[in-house]
């Protein structure tokens, strides 16, 4: 039997700690883009999930250095 390492495996859902570590942006930053209603986030039970969906549109509408 395997064991699930990651949330992530399950149906592609980041935590807190793996979605900051692939944005490369800490928990604040997180917490605040959430809190604007600028990324959507999930809670399931006391875990916050982050769909790998909403992470790339989010990260498709940063503005680009020139």
């Amino acid at each position: 039997m395997r064991v699930i390492e990651s949330v992530a495996d399950v149906g592609g859902l980041f935590t807190v700690n793996e979605f900051c570590k692939w944005a490369s942006i800490g928990r604040t930053k997180l917490y605040a883009e959430m809190n604007a209603g600028r990324l959507m986030a999930k809670k399931i039970g006391s875990r916050t999930l982050i769909p790998r969906a909403e992470a790339q549109k989010w990260m498709e509408q940063l503005p680009t250095k020139h």
